[in-house]
């Protein structure tokens, strides 16, 4: 199957509310939830701006396909957290993907050499598929809760996986909560963000985390977008010969060139401070907090931007855009639901 075939098949994806096996599979032979995996744990190890734009890119197909790709990726930002043999242990299989939340709403029972974890976690993208959960919980020691926060990595056999994803849009990203009851998670399967275990890390996991996952979402709001422009663009051509509506046509067909160009605009913004960050990264500056607010505020203001932009559009596309089954009406639903993420809204 060629991956581009991935774009006739939304429909399809979203009323099985899950990816298909085929699809499930081209993830794999392609290595797409390993962008940013060392090539000796069997990753790409692209470079920043590379990944971020098959994210796009990916997106641009399928929303629920780019989500997950992007999701999934993202797990590779704990691959330095971990020691040696946790690391390949998690990561080198051809199959190797986590799903998880960073929500601190789990309990984790201190005692000799680990921690026995209790809790359920909200919005766990891939969650039928993944090999590894990672969750976040309060520390309990010797009865009295803490306030401090240990982050955990479980494998999938023992988590439930609960089965209640039910959002407008990006229906097919199983993005269910997650249970586990008591499990035990030795010290050496815990981790920290910014503590280094191990040689497998790129200068993408030094990376500020909270601008890495930005620049992943919005990355998934542009490929929508794009997505939706190009269906927007199909139904104009075949309407606008129609006698009946042709001025009407004529006139949708200047708001779409208005929103064309002013997609490329937020596109050439985003990757333009995303390149000059990166760059900076690489060469050993820190990046500031000013800088990081920045960009975090730029983030947000893309993905309200990407929405204005189908939104200007939707109710001059006719009974498509209300019918659940046509593809500008998922597209539209899943661009809502991915700007709906918390480090995207305001």
């Amino acid at each position: 199957m060629n991956i581009l075939q991935i774009k006739d098949r939304g429909l399809e994806i979203e009323e099985l509310g899950r990816l298909p096996e085929d699809i499930v599979e081209l993830i794999y032979e392609h290595q797409l939830f390993k962008l940013f995996t060392a090539k000796e744990l069997g990753g790409k190890d692209l470079e920043l701006l590379e990944g971020v734009k098959v994210f796009q890119q990916m997106s641009a197909l399928d929303g629920n396909f780019g989500w997950l790709v992007t999701i999934g990726t993202g797990g590779n930002a704990f691959i330095p957290t971990l020691n040696n043999e946790i690391c390949e242990k998690i990561f080198s299989p051809r199959n190797a993907v986590i799903a998880g939340s960073g929500y601190p709403t789990g309990i984790a029972v201190k005692i000799d050499g680990g921690y026995r974890v209790t809790g359920q976690w909200k919005y766990c993208s891939g969650a039928d598929y993944a090999t590894t959960f990672t969750m976040n919980c309060f520390v309990e020691y010797e009865g009295i809760r803490t306030d401090k926060i240990i982050s955990c990595s479980v494998n999938c056999d023992q988590v439930e996986v609960l089965h209640d994803w039910r959002a407008m849009g990006l229906k097919a990203t199983a993005s269910h909560t997650i249970r586990v009851q008591d499990v035990w998670v030795p010290e050496k399967e815990i981790f920290q963000l910014g503590i280094i275990k191990n040689k497998y890390g790129s200068a993408v996991h030094s990376f500020p985390f909270g601008a890495f996952a930005e620049a992943s979402f919005v990355s998934v709001c542009l490929g929508i977008t794009e997505n939706f422009l190009e269906e927007a663009s199909v139904l104009v051509k075949q309407r606008k010969h129609d006698p009946s509506r042709t001025e009407r046509m004529g006139a949708i067909q200047f708001l779409l060139m208005q929103q064309q160009k002013n997609f490329k605009q937020l596109e050439e913004k985003f990757y333009s401070k995303l390149n000059e960050y990166w760059q900076k990264h690489k060469e050993g500056h820190e990046l500031t907090e000013e800088e990081l607010q920045l960009f975090s505020q730029m983030g947000k203001d893309i993905a309200a931007s990407c929405v204005d932009i189908a939104n200007s559009l939707i109710r001059k596309l006719g009974m498509d855009a209300i019918t659940e089954t046509s593809s500008i009406n998922r597209i539209w639903r899943n661009l809502y639901t991915a700007a709906q993420h918390s480090f995207l809204t305001p």
